[in-house]
């Protein structure tokens, strides 16, 4: 049987389904806040939870991707009695396993529990199989529905669309998917979109013969053709000359393309992966992008969390590229010191993972010599910023505040004896964070996205301790 997580301040609907699920037979927890919940998913493996949408501390959409990225990786079900179909999208699009209201049957809750926890059981098993990756790098929580929907893609030849900012690694992620697939002894041919001139598209992607224009001297194939029982991956496919769409949507169907010049066609056994930075379904809106083209394209769709939303793979992706680098400059192997890792972990690297990259080859151009790698090795630009970010921003004035009064009631308590000093530095502790935790979501007035980017603390961590001191928002 299962474990469900109740996460609602209702306690009518917290009865009605646990009831439910325990009449299933399976094993029921409740909480009425964000932090409750979050604190108990932080130690107890939960298999589905259902979630409010409004609760006493938060949003419950807003916390939907951190409740995902729990260790048990919970299907979750929002329930609700706001019947708010943008609520609703919103939520499938984030990761939300169902969307049903407060008013919903008791038939109609009992169908959607079921079908999640039987998605579990069995659907999501072929996806947990191991994949090569030697150049894909992470484990954090946030890159493990990557590698799930990687393992999907490559076991199957449908059109994958991978999605994310600039320089997150999306062709990594392509040639992942290639390297695991049937087509792995053939050939991954890449076309960079942004670098095609709308007058030579058609000729580089279907070839030409000889003599069908001035210049063509010989009879060249194209990648579609070069890609034949292999990939063909298109990079930045958002910037395809629309001109040419129509006559790549017909090649993707029928896999049968005419070199520029010829009477004849060949057949291509390819498979098309592309990725973008760019919102397609927009451009479609905009006419930018034929639509027809987009949803064939996005067959299985894979979007790259930016760097910032991993930062806990930063030391294992850094070790990966120094090793590469420090082969490529033949330099004695480098180790990094502990504060050098935490250095790298608190910067946001809005350039991603190819910001990182370029980081560390200058580190050690600087470093040449060095065996272990310290701060002051990094360029002072990211040094700088990432020193702001580990004290915090809560203001000079607020964090000497909170220090003078930590201290004071440090002193208070010493004023009668000496105490057992576990217990007098847990208290000290406790009192320093408690008004730390005031101070922080004063200055973020109550938002606790803006608190986690002053503290640098996760969304989970910070209910955790939120409601460890009994501090509220």
């Amino acid at each position: 049987m299962s474990t469900i997580l109740i996460l609602d301040d209702d306690p009518d609907i917290s009865v009605i389904i646990s009831q439910l699920a325990q009449d299933a037979g399976h094993t029921v927890h409740t909480a009425g806040t964000l932090a409750e919940g979050l604190a108990l998913l932080a130690g107890t493996p939960v298999d589905l939870v259902f979630l409010d949408v409004r609760l006493p501390d938060g949003s419950g959409i807003d916390a939907l991707s951190d409740i995902r990225k729990a260790a048990s990786r919970p299907e979750v079900i929002i329930i609700t009695g706001l019947g708010d179909p943008d609520g609703a999208e919103l939520a499938i699009q984030n990761g939300a396993w169902d969307y049903i209201e407060k008013t919903s049957t008791l038939k109609q809750i009992m169908f959607s529990m079921d079908r999640a926890l039987r998605f579990r059981e069995k659907g999501r098993k072929p996806a947990l199989i191991a994949i090569r990756r030697d150049d894909f790098v992470g484990e954090s929580p946030a890159i493990q529905p990557v590698l799930e929907n990687i393992a999907i893609a490559a076991s199957g030849d449908a059109g994958v669309l991978i999605t994310g900012e600039t320089g997150t690694g999306k062709e990594v992620i392509a040639r992942t998917i290639h390297e695991n697939s049937p087509r792995s002894k053939k050939s991954f041919v890449v076309l960079d979109c942004a670098s095609l001139a709308e007058s030579l598209a058609e000729g580089e992607l279907f070839g030409h013969v000889k003599g069908s224009f001035t210049g063509a001297n010989a009879t060249r194939t194209g990648l579609v053709g070069q890609a034949d029982g292999g990939t063909l991956f298109l990079d930045e496919v958002g910037e395809l000359p629309l001109s040419i769409q129509a006559t790549f949507l017909r090649v993707l169907q029928e896999k049968r393309f005419r070199p520029v010049g010829s009477s004849k066609e060949y057949f291509s056994d390819f498979r098309l992966i592309a990725a973008t930075n760019r919102n397609l379904e927009q451009m479609c809106s905009e006419g930018l992008f034929r639509s027809d083209l987009y949803y064939r394209i996005k067959s299985c769709a894979i979007k790259m969390p930016p760097l910032r939303d991993r930062l806990e793979d930063v030391p294992i992706i850094s070790r990966f590229h120094l090793d590469r680098l420090c082969s490529k400059y033949k330099s004695q192997p480098k180790e990094m010191s502990e504060d050098f890792s935490v250095a790298l972990t608190n910067y946001d690297w809005p350039g991603n993972i190819r910001e990182l990259v370029q980081t560390l080859e200058r580190t050690i151009m600087r470093a040449m010599d060095e065996d272990v790698l310290y701060p002051e090795h990094l360029p002072v630009d990211i040094r700088a910023k990432a020193v702001r970010r580990s004290v915090g921003g809560a203001g000079e004035d607020s964090v000497g505040q909170g220090i003078s009064e930590a201290g004071d009631f440090c002193v208070e308590l010493l004023a009668s004896g000496v105490p057992e000093f576990k217990g007098y530095r847990k208290q000290c502790l406790d009192h320093a964070e408690q008004q730390y935790l005031e101070k922080l979501l004063l200055e973020a007035q109550g938002s606790i996205k803006e608190a986690c980017r002053l503290s640098g603390l996760s969304r989970t961590r910070l209910y955790v301790l939120m409601k460890e001191h009994g501090v509220s928002r």
